[in-house]
């Protein structure tokens, strides 16, 4: 992730996990009820980049959640996942019910289906189950994990960290939608191809622009790189880094007062014309009007 100054963006709450106790070795199961009583100032409900995972089941009650300049309905069912570097504010979430994971980076193993969905930076910070039973079944996980994390804390001769990462796997395998859980078989090549490129890239997009730079890093053609990144989302190499790009370019603009000459240096561009031109052939405005523009205020608590 960009780094700005001291690290921090200005107008966001950095949060670092610092859990009650280090028996559960990198996970912390909490509630919507105990972050509320944690926070009687309500400053859950201004931006805040967490540089761990929260996960969280909605088990009963409504309320709203904004990750990334993006408006989440909480309700049940809901699942809400923040990866590290999102900004984002629990809106509202005085009536929420349900638990909440705090996981560091690196918990679940790199290799694994659970650890290359952590890694994912574009995958949707909510979603709602649907099925009935995947939703009990994903609610058992959570409750599982919470008793061992809870005993883990009580009597640490009993930790088990390699038992909490089997079970916080468990449970992002359930909330996951079935076809990004279970990669087919002849899909394997380019999912290796791509997690390699992905990682490269969260590496990389601040200061290298072309995907032939990763493509002769990494030891592919730049048409592998291609091939494998639009199996795994649809969109080409390129377009792929580019979001990446614009997503930080984005956060820069709506949470710090960098002039946009400073924000196009930070994320690699040579000089502001150019970075001008790649933002607005991406979202239609220059960087100037969209950080003027409604789309890139949230730094105020919403209506609760």
């Amino acid at each position: 992730m960009i780094l700005v100054e001291n690290g921090q963006l200005p107008s966001v709450r950095q949060l670092r996990y610092t859990p009650a106790s280090d028996a559960g070795r990198g996970v912390e199961v909490l509630s919507f009820d105990q972050l509320r009583t944690m926070d009687p100032a309500r400053r859950r409900a201004l931006p805040q980049r967490p540089d761990f995972h929260v996960l969280a089941l909605v088990t009963s009650g409504a309320g709203r959640h904004t990750a990334d300049f993006v408006d989440h309905p909480l309700r049940e069912r809901t699942v809400v996942w923040i990866r590290p570097g999102v900004v984002h504010r629990w809106t509202d979430v005085e009536e929420v019910q349900g638990p909440l994971v705090l996981f560091e980076p690196g918990f679940l193993p790199v290799s694994g289906p659970a650890g290359q969905a952590a890694a994912d930076v574009f995958a949707p910070a909510s979603r709602r189950l649907e099925d009935d039973l995947g939703w009990r079944l994903s609610v058992r996980a959570a409750d599982h994990l919470s008793h061992e994390h809870a005993t883990a804390v009580a009597h640490p001769e009993l930790a088990s960290p390699p038992v909490l990462v089997h079970l916080l796997s468990a449970l992002v395998l359930r909330v996951l939608p079935p076809a990004s859980a279970s990669p087919p078989a002849a899909d394997a090549g380019n999912h290796t191809v791509f997690r390699r490129y992905r990682a490269a890239v969260e590496e990389r997009f601040a200061h290298q622009h072309h995907v032939t730079d990763y493509a002769r890093q990494l030891g592919y053609d730049p048409r592998t790189l291609t091939r494998a990144v639009r199996a795994a989302t649809g969109l080409g190499a390129k377009h792929f880094l580019d979001q990446r790009i614009l997503l930080e370019a984005k956060r820069l603009l709506a949470h710090t007062d960098l002039p946009v000459a400073r924000v196009a240096g930070h994320l690699g561009f040579g000089d502001s014309a150019n970075f001008t031109t790649f933002f607005q052939r991406q979202t239609g405005l220059p960087p100037s009007r969209w950080r003027a523009s409604g789309t890139a205020h949230d730094k105020a608590p919403g209506p609760s």
